[in-house]
């Protein structure tokens, strides 16, 4: 798939997030469900504090700042079908998951927001990026910068998912 798709695949997901934001009540974001895990609110903050950190890391890859190493061939199957393999529930690393915290509503949109400016900003040097230079990610290995911005739409969209899940505790 070409960055232009995946722009435009990552930026119909996010359209996603900002709408389902405004039909959620305060109270309810910020309330964690009955059948416990993440709330509305933590999970907003994951999702795009990692697509953030996801953006500075395809923006070293851009600038050269990384290895010369093989990408897994399982994580490139992840990435050519475009979803993480079903049925298991994923943990966020360690060092992402110590990172989430309650946020609010408006707090919500302006990461949103943040990251669409910052995401403008990568899609428009990623065709400069050199397709042998990878940094690590914590649980695929190395990706290029192409790669990383693959996984970021996989990642928006598979915790919508989780959203809807959250959805059916309320």
């Amino acid at each position: 798939m070409s960055a232009a798709k995946e722009y435009r695949k990552i930026q119909q997901i996010v359209a996603s997030y900002e709408s389902r934001l405004k039909d959620i009540a305060e109270e309810v974001f910020q309330q964690s469900p009955s059948t416990g895990g993440w709330s509305y609110s933590e999970v907003y903050f994951h999702i795009f504090d990692a697509s953030l950190l996801a953006l500075q890391t395809i923006d070293e890859c851009i600038e050269g700042k990384g290895e010369v190493k093989p990408t897994a061939f399982i994580v490139k199957m992840i990435l050519f079908f475009g979803s993480l393999p079903p049925g298991k529930k994923y943990k966020a690393p360690k060092r992402l998951a110590d990172r989430v915290r309650k946020i609010d509503k408006i707090e919500a949109l302006s990461m949103i927001r943040q990251f669409r400016k910052e995401l403008d900003e990568v899609y428009s040097k990623i065709r400069m990026a050199d397709k042998n230079i990878k940094t690590k990610h914590p649980r695929m290995g190395y990706l290029n910068a192409f790669q990383w911005f693959r996984f970021v739409q996989i990642h928006l969209n598979h915790h919508l998912k989780q959203l809807m899940r959250i959805d059916k505790s309320f």
